[in-house]
């Protein structure tokens, strides 16, 4: 009898597909929350001087690409390393 790998093989990896959204509801909090908790605590002193307004268009200008470029990269790489990694017995 030979041994063929299955989906319930411990040792196939799986491909992981798009994440849902729930998945990806997870990933934008994790960059932007904390992004905007450093961007207001190094610059609150700064910020405060503006208009609500303008305090969130300053915020939004330099958080997007922070979060885009940055860390959503890496979040779904992460995301794929625990969906595909393998477990050694």
């Amino acid at each position: 009898m030979t041994n063929t790998p299955n989906a319930s093989d411990s040792t196939t990896p799986v491909k992981a597909g798009p994440p849902t959204k729930h998945q990806l509801a997870v990933m934008i909090w994790l960059a932007v929350f904390p992004t905007l908790t450093v961007l207001n605590l190094s610059l609150g002193d700064w910020l405060a001087t503006m208009t609500p307004v303008l305090r969130t268009f300053v915020l939004a200008t330099i958080a997007v690409p922070i979060v885009i470029y940055g860390l959503m990269p890496q979040l779904h790489k992460l995301r794929i390393h625990l969906l595909t990694r393998t477990t050694s017995n």
